[in-house]
């Protein structure tokens, strides 16, 4: 009997996630034989089996995953407010309260039969995935997140995709800083570690880089522009990732919404208003935002999804489950999805990037 093998996209969205459903079919079809099922909108799709959405659960064949190889987004929906530990439903008085629906979905997974689960996600849904093998459900796990931050593999993807996404803005708006004389300020993301930013920056040549791994202070930065503007540079450009912070500051936010994470918004902004209680400066703000996310993937990007895809389906037909595939120097390996989410990945303040960065003049608000 042909294994049923189920596959989901979880967290935010990012270029790469419909190489890896690709690979993922064309592997699992047309050497294991499987049946494969395409699961909607992350965990929701396991919580209600008959989800009332644009897609729905549904059996995926070749022909459901032609053509999607260089497409932005996923063919499944994806999810960020569907942790069944944490389920919002409503309270049945006008509310909504969060509550623990997991046996539910290890109900449903056994309804549908299903022999494994390849769950695609970032450190948040790999930390749910890692819950469920606990639980006794027979997962593999894929990194991806545009952040970089998961443990355990090199690298991430979508991640590569990020980066020139957002250093393609940063050159871009150099010319129009210069046309203009003026201090611009580029947000990008990275709530908890500052890879896009670190990046970004240097590749965009970034006079200042602020990071959430190494708190900011204002005085510095008013005094790195004024100091390139007596050498006749009258323009600047700082990168913020979204997550930063000043010195025994917190991160700019919106208030918690049930079953999301805290919202990140303004970081750049503060910064920025920060600033002109210090300087006399022309200065605008750029929130690259959820463009950050979505486009073609960039080559690298489609060869370690497609890579992570094959990989995955190996693992589930051998039935080495609880483990996540990953990048480490140059091979595809397999390790625990434990190891992956015990530790997140962040950016060293005293490593070797920004060791680089601090030799040829960027500014870490320090």
């Amino acid at each position: 009997m042909a294994k049923k093998v189920g596959i989901m996209t979880g967290g935010g969205d990012c270029p790469g996630l419909n190489a890896v459903i690709r690979a993922v079919v064309r592997v699992g079809k047309e050497q294991y034989g499987w049946d494969i099922l395409g699961i909607e909108d992350a965990f929701h799709g396991l919580v209600d089996l008959n989800l009332a959405s644009p897609r729905g659960n549904r059996w995926l064949d070749l022909a459901d995953v032609r053509g999607i190889l260089e497409k932005g987004g996923t063919i499944l929906g994806t999810s960020n407010r569907a942790d069944p530990f944490h389920y919002v439903v409503e309270d049945g008085q006008g509310g909504r309260r969060e509550t623990d629906v997991s046996d539910l979905v290890v109900a449903n997974y056994h309804k549908l039969e299903l022999d494994g689960l390849i769950s695609i996600g970032g450190d948040g849904s790999m930390a749910i995935a890692q819950r469920f093998v606990d639980k006794g459900l027979n997962i593999v796990g894929v990194p991806k997140t545009i952040d970089n931050d998961l443990g355990a593999t090199d690298q991430t993807f979508g991640f590569d995709t990020a980066l020139n996404i957002a250093t393609e803005a940063i050159d871009r708006i150099r010319d129009t800083a210069d046309s203009h004389d003026r201090v611009m300020l580029v947000e990008v993301m990275g709530r908890n570690a500052g890879w896009i930013a670190l990046h970004a920056g240097l590749a965009g040549g970034a006079d200042a880089i602020l990071l959430p791994e190494i708190p900011y202070r204002l005085q510095p930065i008013a005094d790195m522009i004024r100091h390139r503007r007596r050498r006749g540079k009258h323009y600047s450009i700082l990168v913020v990732a979204e997550g930063a912070k000043p010195a025994g500051g917190q991160v700019s936010s919106l208030q918690r919404q049930l079953g999301e994470m805290p919202r990140l918004m303004g970081a750049a902004t503060r910064v920025a208003t920060g600033l002109s209680e210090l300087i006399d400066a022309d200065m605008r703000v750029t929130v690259l935002g959820h463009v950050q996310r979505g486009g073609r993937p960039t080559t690298f990007d489609r060869v370690l999804a497609t890579r992570y895809g094959h990989r995955a389906a190996q693992l589930v037909e051998s039935g080495d489950f609880g483990n996540m595939t990953a990048l480490r120097n140059g091979q595809i390996v397999a390790v625990p999805i434990a190891e992956a989410v015990a530790e997140p990945k962040r950016v060293d303040p005293n490593g070797q990037l920004v060791e680089t960065a601090r030799a040829i003049g960027v500014s870490f608000g320090e």
